[in-house]
């Protein structure tokens, strides 16, 4: 009996082993800077770029990652004028690679456009100027007298138009319908 726990010791002994190469660095788990209820300005040749708004928002050491916490934004154009403003529940950026990735309760406004955009999960490539969704969630538009809903969106921002994948439902108000109606109160 004693030659069998010594022999059960010495294999177990050997086949466990501690790999410290695969251990999580704290730095990775916790935020290096940590903001509450705060403003941040970004500027680039002396413009001004975005504003945002955040109930909370984190940054990590050696990373070009952030993330954010009940969003607010308005992104700015070479002249200073407004672009485009938003908020969402959350936000996780790249900046290193140029992503945008907002989740829950998204509203955006594109000013030159006059569109707003209405959705649970967008991603926005600035290197490439697209604007997408997830292929099974669902996006609104409303601009003008246009209504759509629809899953699969993408939007250019060079072309300046948008699509939708999937499926597809909306209302369009013409002249004529508003004149019908007119007609009929």
């Amino acid at each position: 009996m004693k030659k069998f726990g010594l022999l059960m010791l010495t294999a177990l002994s050997f086949s466990c082993s501690l790999k410290y190469a695969d251990t999580v660095d704290v730095d990775d788990t916790v935020p290096e800077l940590q903001f509450s209820n705060t403003k941040i300005t970004r500027y680039e040749d002396d413009k001004i770029t975005v504003e945002m708004k955040a109930d909370s928002l984190e940054q990590y050491k050696d990373s070009s990652q952030s993330y954010a916490k009940n969003l607010e934004f308005m992104a700015y154009d070479k002249e200073d004028k407004v672009t485009t403003e938003g908020s969402c529940g959350y936000l996780y950026a790249d900046t290193y690679k140029e992503v945008y990735e907002l989740y829950s309760g998204i509203k955006l406004f594109n000013h030159s456009d006059k569109t707003n955009f209405f959705a649970d999960v967008l991603r926005w490539n600035k290197k490439t100027e697209q604007l997408t969704s997830g292929v099974n969630s669902q996006v609104r538009v409303e601009k003008d007298d246009t209504l759509m809903t629809g899953t699969g969106f993408a939007a250019s921002g060079i072309s300046k138009t948008f699509s939708f994948s999937g499926g597809v439902s909306g209302e369009i108000d013409t002249d004529d319908n508003r004149e019908q109606n007119n007609e009929e109160d």
